[in-house]
């Protein structure tokens, strides 16, 4: 077996990388329009769905659903949506439920929301909106579906991940949290005075009822309470919410005029889920009137296509009815944080026109489906031109046409980026380091870097130790007494605690008018600086988890003593977030528990014992302490297949998803990239297009009977990059088209896995 040496790539990347959470499975493959197809028993199907819309929005049982040819029964189906859902037409959007009846689900997925394009002639802009946001804030995958029902072609549907608990504990690391939506409960339109916008209404929380809606089984109290700080106590406003996030959102929707959001008239479309840090964190949701297709911003009616491309970048910022723009930017380096992911956004998609060869490259995926679309509100003319053109008919509920995507952009574009808020002499911060490359955990180290053109007391570099916390932000000094060299020589420096065995960071810098971060996707992006697992307090560590356990095998957390001497580890303590928040009991090692030197112990989280908890198949975070109560270690693992676990790569050293389960023993005889010999000659595993290729590629492989098969590809780090495939498969052949859009050019291998068989492949990213 061949392994790639990691330390020789560390080697070559350098100290730090930027964080990639890129991920994708196949049923959000961009470049396959997926297959649905809905059986109802029942004949009027149509009549019982609107039946239920109009009423209770119960579900209606399908018969089956069937996705990608795997067939589903019993299932869970209504229409959704307000502006684009009309009982009278045809073509109404769908939420299919797969587990409203039986547990089952498709790819971990059990939502499925397809909207039908009933407002957009060019069928891009939910899935470019989506594409774009990701760079800068979590958010849904998005890509499409053809959809039958009785075996009638319905049309090409949008098809966007749902925003619900598996998002928000993939995202947040939780999800029993409060969590809302933020959408008018009787719906938005004529009339509608119930809005979320946050505005504080009272402690009466009947007062905020026809506004939000609770997906959660409580969290009044905290949504109340985030009104009240953002509207009455905005110096405490970090402790209620991701305040980087609430930029994000306000900017990405003001960039793309996407008025039928929280800056618009009705102040909706978008979530609000409070993480483990106590904050709230902002989640946009549907796009389908982005790029200016909606106009009413509750202060000005932006009529024409040349009147939202000079949409004010400031609007609502004086607006009372709109507190979170409003308070937030009222604060001048909460503005100048705005106005820089503001410039992000436009010099990363529209000043270069990368965003319109990112729509170009959609229609190509779907022209033969828009065609094709019995049903579809604009014609195949009006498809093909509005990327470009503006459209003045056709539609929906509503009709009206929308703009040309491009003529839009490129003049909004060229119109922010002339605003003195843009154009004025940004701070610069280059060489970035740190004092040490391979710091000891609870140690001190120094970050610093050269930053001109900005104020004293204003360089930040904000840190934390896990994904799952919340990032603090603390002042950098040019006064030769932080790691920083020579006071006045325009070198700033900072000391971090070194608390777990990575540490998360990044800088941000402003003058009297402008303010830049680095990385400038930050806080959605990261510098990343890897700990030693060990350190002189504690030779005890997490070392290996498996959250895919059975009744007869449960889950287990490996624990690790790097020591060269027994350690007893009686009463030391495990637990997830919900010991931690003291929901439950935390897992206490039992008495006269020791570990050998270099030795392993497991423990099982059984949560079937009152003192035990279950770990998440998607991850979470896990904590653990001595006896004495301190925390020692702590992580947030990724989920896993069946056949993998997550623990550190050699023992003690950094975490990461392992393709072979070591409970018990060394780490260190595994990998998550190796090229390895197949057991078993049946199973084939092959590339079909050129290597190296730009920017997509097909992969294929044979199976001869029906088998478990997972299909992921890795980038030259050990790091998931894509999971094209984790289910189980018929015999046969099959292929995958792996899309490298958003990744960086190199070295990238996928590897096969199904029973004993292991086979992995290098290819070429170029770009």
């Amino acid at each position: 077996m061949k392994k790639i040496n990691y330390l020789v790539w560390v080697a070559l990347l350098g100290p730090f990388f930027l964080q990639n959470q890129t991920s994708a499975q196949a049923f959000y493959d961009i470049n396959t329009v997926q297959k649905i197809e809905i059986v109802f028993k029942q004949s009027n199907w149509d009549y019982l769905l609107d039946t239920a819309k109009a009423g209770s929005e119960s579900y209606i049982m399908a018969e089956s659903v069937t996705i990608n040819g795997v067939r589903f029964d019993s299932v869970g189906v209504k229409y959704k949506g307000n502006s684009t859902y009309n009982a009278n037409q045809i073509k109404n959007p769908f939420h299919i439920e797969l587990d409203t009846y039986k547990e089952q689900d498709y790819q971990g997925y059990t939502d499925i929301k397809l909207s039908n394009a009933a407002k957009d002639p060019s069928f891009v802009r939910e899935v470019l909106s989506y594409s774009i946001l990701r760079k800068y804030m979590n958010a849904s995958l998005s890509n499409y579906a053809n959809v039958y029902v009785n075996g009638k072609l319905m049309g090409l549907y949008v098809s966007s991940e749902s925003v619900g608990k598996k998002f928000v504990n993939k995202n947040f690391f939780s999800k029993t949290n409060a969590f809302f939506k933020c959408n008018p409960i009787d719906g938005a339109g004529m009339g509608t005075t119930n809005i979320p916008n946050l505005v504080y209404l009272g402690a009466d929380s009947a007062s905020y009822y026809k506004a939000y809606e609770m997906n959660s089984d409580h969290g009044w109290k905290d949504l109340i309470n985030l009104c009240n700080v953002l509207n009455n106590d905005i110096s405490k406003i970090e402790t209620v919410l991701d305040v980087d996030r609430a930029l994000w959102m306000i900017a990405f929707n003001n960039v793309l005029v996407n008025l039928d959001s929280y800056i618009g008239v009705f102040a909706q479309n978008y979530y609000l889920y409070k993480d483990n840090t106590g904050r709230f964190n902002s989640v946009l949701w549907d796009f389908n009137e982005s790029f200016g297709t909606f106009s009413q911003s509750g202060t000005i009616n932006y009529t024409s296509t040349a009147s939202k491309s000079q949409m004010t970048h400031l609007l609502h910022a004086g607006d009372a009815k709109w507190p979170l723009v409003q308070k937030l930017l009222s604060i001048p380096t909460y503005k100048k944080m705005y106005l820089a992911h503001m410039y992000t956004i436009l010099t990363e998609n529209f000043s270069d026109g990368s965003y319109l060869t990112t729509a170009q490259s959609l229609q190509p995926i779907i022209n033969s489906s828009v065609q094709a679309d019995p049903y579809k509100f604009f014609t195949f003319a009006q498809y093909q031109s509005n990327l470009t053109t503006d459209v003045t008919s056709g539609g929906g509920p509503g009709g009206g046409g929308a703009p040309g995507i491009s003529s839009l952009m490129n003049a909004r574009s060229n119109y922010l980026l002339s605003l003195a808020d843009f154009t004025a002499a940004k701070p610069s911060i280059t060489n970035i380091a740190v004092s040490e490359p391979n710091p000891k955990v609870n140690s001190n180290i120094f970050v610093t870097a050269s930053v001109t053109n900005t104020n004293t007391n204003a360089v930040y570099l904000g840190y934390r130790s896990d994904v799952a916390d919340k990032f603090v932000r603390v002042l950098m000094y040019d006064d030769g007494l932080h790691g920083d060299g020579a006071s006045g020589d325009n070198t700033f420096g900072a000391s971090i605690p070194v608390s777990g065995t990575s540490i998360q960071y990044y800088l941000y810098a402003e003058n009297n008018n402008a303010g830049v971060f680095s990385p400038v996707r930050a806080e959605h992006e990261y510098y990343s600086l890897k700990a030693n697992g060990t350190s002189s307090s504690s030779d005890i560590v997490m070392n290996e988890i498996y959250s895919r356990g059975t009744s007869a095998n449960p889950d287990w957390v490996e624990i690790y003593n790097s020591s060269s001497s027994q350690i007893d580890v009686s009463g030391y303590k495990i637990y997830d977030s919900g010991g931690q928040s003291g929901t439950k009991a935390k897992k206490v090692f039992p008495s006269s528990t020791v570990i050998e030197p270099k030795g392993f112990y497991v423990i099982i989280t059984d949560d079937s014992e009152a003192s035990g908890f279950g770990l998440s198949n998607s991850g979470e975070k896990v904590w653990l302490e001595n006896v004495s109560g301190t925390v020692i270690d702590t992580v947030t693992f990724q989920g896993h297949t069946a056949v993998q676990s997550y623990g550190r790569e050699t023992d003690g050293g950094e975490w990461k998803l392992l393709n072979s389960i070591t409970r018990g023993t060394s780490n260190s005889s595994t990998t998550n990239i190796a090229t390895d010999s197949p057991i078993s000659t049946d199973y084939k595993l092959n590339q079909n297009y050129p290597n190296p290729f730009n920017p997509q590629t097909t992969i294929s492989f044979s199976v001869p009977t029906s088998s478990l098969v997972s299909l992921i590809v890795y980038d030259a780090l050990g790091r998931n990059v894509a999971t094209l495939v984790d289910e189980l498969l018929a015999a046969g052949n099959h292929q995958f088209r792996f899309n490298g859009t958003e990744l960086a050019s190199g070295v990238y291998f996928y590897q096969m896995r199904a029973g004993n068989f292991v086979a992995t492949k290098k290819f070429i990213l170029l770009k």
